[in-house]
């Protein structure tokens, strides 16, 4: 897996307990984060997949938002995932953009309580609560 910048240490302990392949790549002027064999909830066109998170000059004080998601998501039962359609180009293929901001506390967020969130908006657009 690609490592080509490092992150902070207590992200890379959080990654590494995960125990899911991760990677870190640069893109002219963007940093992403992107988790591979990422398990779905139920309720959506494939079980898992890769997950992207662009990581923000500046972060950790930087705030992290949204999430890109590869292949794209849709819900088995049709319904609209709401904010999740524009695609992005990373690493040579197209991800689903899912635009979720909220107020990023720096010292109180970090990568591990953005996954955290990232998982829950998951959860939400398969329509569990």
């Amino acid at each position: 897996m690609r490592r080509d910048f490092i992150l902070p240490e207590e992200d890379i302990e959080h990654l590494d307990a995960l125990k899911t392949p991760w990677e870190t790549l640069v893109e002219g002027s963007n940093r992403w984060l992107i988790l591979h064999q990422v398990r779905y909830p139920c309720g959506y066109n494939v079980a898992e997949g890769s997950v992207a998170i662009q990581i923000q000059p500046g972060y950790p004080a930087a705030p992290l938002d949204m999430a890109y998601f590869s292949p794209p998501l849709s819900r088995l039962d049709g319904k609209e995932i709401r904010q999740a359609g524009v695609m992005q180009p990373i690493d040579g293929k197209q991800w689903q953009r899912w635009s979720r901001h909220y107020g990023w506390i720096p010292g109180q967020h970090n990568l591990g309580t953005h996954l955290v969130l990232v998982e829950r908006w998951l959860r939400a657009a398969a329509g569990e609560n």
